[in-house]
């Protein structure tokens, strides 16, 4: 309580300072206005309390202002009127009270006024860097391919296997790796007031798959007295509220599962900007709750336990997302001149950020980022936030520029079944052997997962279905492959040697090159190679003898970096 207790004697400075001014400035009245400046302090303290209790505001110096100002404004009048302190307008304007009065209502006006000139020194607090594009996906990479929505669908239909099941509902999904796999985490949260009065603490969380469409739910034991849902000191934003009350707190608290397969709530705070309640993003911190005892420890967020992926919640990362595009030349150009604004997409599955890992387990938020202008739906690039340290990555390469929004790719699988009525929902551009690629969940109406689109990020008109990620993935690589103007994104296959006797050959032309594919006796392999690269290529035919550097994958097709034809070239 003692958190609470502060905020509310603070909301009482100026409160005291006009009560004092009163007090020594009525010689004849000194003892009315003391014990009508006393009566009124202890009614105001306890509203206050409850106050402060109910809605926990963040000890800052605006939050402050407007918290003195409303005391003063309510409970200073009743001071002059139980005291009967005779009042002049013309004399109170030139008093020592109307220039307190003045004071405070210049510092609210000048809080204000910084509030959105700090917006660009929050910007500057973003650790952030500039790259081409991403690494490709290899041939192991498999992205989250379970939508939370669908993820949801699950758990709810399994809700029925847990303890007094009427009590619950389902709570936040958060995703995260434990013991190697990356899963979707949720916490059973109380329904009501009456069934966390009754209850008194829940009764576990369930645990998905976020890479397996075809897993099921598992309901893990583990009572929690400490929740989201819980009510009075129980609260898990209390909790936290009592210990940081000069914090913001980002967003609602989630669950992680340590190693043990202990939960843990873990909530994002921040401290803000001195004189604003913008965020300062070198200053970002965790506070991880023990929903069992309530105890609360405090971590900065990349220095958070291991098992915690999240100390950035997904709230923070949207605001650092609007943070970096809006304001990087200050509030005023975002209005006006709007010189390199860019404004992140809302198509994330969390707070409008998307959760993906790389190859090391790190968990990032994916956002791509569009023109402020209307009527444009192409994407200017995409940001990852790396969600425990918070450093943002933008990938604004010249293949990352122009190409389709995330909008465009939900739209593309919206019109793929209009009859079966499928949406498009995660939306998340990967580089796929050198080809921004848009990787859709596509959902029916009822939230279950139908298939995956992979989707040429450069063409919509290059679209590949499919139900599995694995089968979709290897589709779209073969077709890209098999595309003339596509034969170059093969950076991330190491290059071998090839040598042997033409079986087939098709030459393929568009307007900006021509290239040319064939097959090699004994060899399956669909070999690729442009003429740019090989220009007598177009003259190949069966029964050539070739030595190549090629990059082989593994879905069967090939990329032929140098070639060399028995016969024409030396």
């Amino acid at each position: 309580m003692l958190g609470m207790l502060l905020a509310s004697v603070l909301s009482f400075i100026l409160y005291f300072i006009l009560t004092i001014i009163a007090y020594f400035k009525n010689r004849m009245r000194r003892t009315k206005i003391m014990k009508t400046g006393i009566g009124l302090f202890v009614f105001g303290m306890v509203v206050m309390v409850i106050v402060v209790y109910v809605f926990m505001p963040t000890i800052t110096i605006p939050n402050l202002l407007v918290l003195n100002a409303i005391v003063a404004i309510v409970l200073v009048p009743l001071v002059y009127g139980g005291a009967k302190i005779p009042v002049s307008m013309p004399a109170a304007t030139r008093s020592l009270t109307g220039g307190v009065v003045l004071l405070v209502a210049v510092a609210i006006l000048a809080v204000f006024v910084y509030s959105i000139i700090a917006l660009q020194t929050s910007h500057d607090t973003i650790t952030q860097s500039q790259e081409e594009e991403a690494k490709p996906l290899n041939e192991e990479n498999t992205p989250i391919s379970v939508a939370p929505e669908s993820a949801r669908n699950k758990v709810q239909k399994a809700m029925s296997v847990v303890p007094n099941t009427q009590f619950y509902d389902l709570g936040k999904l958060q995703a995260q790796q434990v013991d190697g796999e990356i899963v979707y985490i949720a916490p059973v949260e109380f329904s009501s007031f009456w069934r966390y009065f009754r209850g008194k603490e829940t009764e576990g969380y369930f645990s998905i798959s976020a890479t397996n469409i075809n897993a099921q739910p598992e309901f893990v034991e583990s009572k929690m007295r400490y929740t989201n849902s819980s009510y009075f000191q129980h609260n898990v934003q209390r909790a936290v509220y009592n210990k940081h009350p000069n914090y913001i707190q980002s967003g609602e608290a989630q669950i992680e599962v340590d190693d043990e397969g202990k939960p843990w709530y873990v909530q994002t705070i921040y401290k803000p900007l001195f004189f604003s309640n913008r965020p300062d993003m070198d200053e970002i911190k965790v506070a991880v709750v023990d929903p069992v005892s309530g105890n609360v420890k405090t971590y900065d967020s990349a220095k958070a336990p291991e098992f915690i992926e999240g100390s950035v919640s997904s709230e923070l990362a949207a605001l650092e997302n609007e943070y970096f595009g809006k304001y990087i030349n200050g509030w005023l150009n975002s209005i006006f001149g709007k010189k390199d604004v860019k404004i992140p997409n809302e198509s994330g599955t969390e707070s409008s950020v998307t959760p993906i890992f790389n190859e090391q387990g790190e968990m990032f938020y994916f956002t791509d980022m569009a023109s402020p202008k209307e009527n444009i739906d192409s994407a200017l690039g995409y940001t990852l936030i790396h969600a425990r340290t918070g450093e943002l990555t933008y990938y604004n390469g010249q293949k990352n520029q122009g190409i389709m929004d995330s909008k465009g790719a939900i739209q593309i699988v919206d019109k793929q079944y209009p009859e079966k009525k499928w949406t498009g929902t995660m939306p998340v551009l990967y580089n796929v052997d050198g080809e921004p690629t848009w990787i859709v969940n596509v959902l029916d109406p009822n939230g279950l997962f139908k298939q995956y689109a992979y989707i040429k990020a450069s063409d919509s008109d290059f679209a590949v279905f499919g139900d599995t990620a694995k089968q979709t993935l290897n589709a779209y690589r073969l077709q890209v492959a098999q595309d003339p103007s596509n034969v170059e994104g093969s950076e991330a296959v190491d290059l071998s040697e090839k040598s042997g006797v033409i079986n087939r050959v098709l030459v393929t032309s568009t307007e900006s090159r021509q290239s040319v594919q064939f097959l090699l006796e004994g060899d399956t392999t669909i070999y690729t190679v442009t003429t740019s690269k090989a220009p007598l290529a177009i003259f190949l035919k069966e029964g050539d003898q070739v030595e190549m550097q090629v990059r082989v994958r593994e879905n069967g097709t090939g990329t032929v970096e140098e070639m060399q034809i028995e016969g024409i070239t030396q």
